[in-house]
């Protein structure tokens, strides 16, 4: 049984993800190479606290989240590693090289990865049946749902006792059956993100109008109605109808939109800098973090009540 666990990266995913193990029993401990990474995960307690409490989710006895300044402090006497640095294959393969002398080979190692594949993470384990993948979302103290993803090494054993971690601290784990780039969601979403930048981009739509679109059309109803059982809803009829034209017209571009190179090329990141796709004032990246939280917090009480 996981009772104690490591997260190794605290930028914008880490500090959830260990508040939330916090809340579930689990004694934490969070380490970042970065001193202002570190100091940032314990500026971000609050927030992410007052959300939880808001969700109702109730502390249990003895959890608790602490930030440590070395890898060997945050991984002593762990069960499960959460490694979560950011998404370059040699930067996580550096930090499984240093984990090597430090954790024992009953250790899980799980990869927060947004993408890459689990098996080509594997390559740079020492014992690679004991790693597999727990991609959460963000914000992982708000979203219940987590994909695990098995690699080709991975034991079975390792994948159930993810599957049986997140069961147990009130989640929900996905399985996902093939280990492909992008595992499953984020494969749907850069699916329409790819389309919706390049309706911005041809001009049919304005970013802020397609936000309302996506907004208060299919995401709407996606939060209520998946997919599959939405076009169950249409009717397979028309679903094939529509497809059987509208396929021909939807991006397939492989690679990325020139109009994101050029913002990252001008600096504009997003609501990190200032500035991406809209302008930010530090005022009011506050006030949308806030109102978005308590907006995700409130509708993910009306789905678990069945309203």
């Amino acid at each position: 049984m996981i009772r104690t666990a490591a997260v190794i990266g605290l930028g914008t995913m880490g500090p959830g993800i260990g508040l939330r193990l916090a809340r579930g029993g689990l004694r934490v401990r969070g380490h970042d190479i970065a001193p202002e990474a570190r100091a940032r995960a314990e500026a971000m307690r609050p927030a992410i606290e007052g959300a939880m409490d808001a969700l109702g989710i109730a502390a249990r006895e003895g959890g608790g989240f602490e930030v440590v300044d070395s890898l060997a402090a945050a991984v002593e006497g762990a069960d499960l590693v959460i490694e979560n640095v950011p998404e370059r294959v040699e930067t996580k393969a550096g930090v499984y090289a240093a984990l090597a002398p430090l954790i024992g080979e009953e250790v899980i190692v799980a990869s927060d990865t947004s993408g890459i594949p689990i098996t080509r993470l594997q390559a740079h384990m020492a014992h690679p049946a004991r790693m597999a993948g727990m991609h959460w979302s963000n914000p992982p103290h708000i979203v219940p749902m987590i994909e695990v993803i098995p690699g080709a090494e991975t034991a079975p054993a390792t994948a159930e006792a993810i599957e049986a971690l997140i069961r147990g601290i009130g989640l929900v784990p996905v399985r996902v059956a093939r280990d492909v780039p992008g595992f499953v969601e984020n494969r749907v979403l850069y699916a329409l993100l790819r389309e919706v930048v390049d309706l911005v981009e041809q001009g049919v739509i304005s970013a802020r109008d397609i936000d309302t679109c996506v907004s208060w059309g299919i995401g709407y109803k996606l939060a209520v109605i998946g997919p599959m059982a939405l076009m169950d809803m249409a009717g397979l009829d028309i679903y094939h109808a529509v497809a059987s034209f509208l396929n021909r017209e939807l991006s397939t571009r492989a690679d990325v939109a020139p109009m994101i190179a050029a913002k990252l090329a001008e600096g504009r990141l997003g609501m990190k800098t200032g500035g991406g796709i809209y302008d930010y004032g530090p005022e009011e990246i506050a006030r949308l973090q806030a109102g978005r939280a308590a907006k995700l917090v409130a509708i993910r009480r009306i789905l678990e009540g069945g309203g």
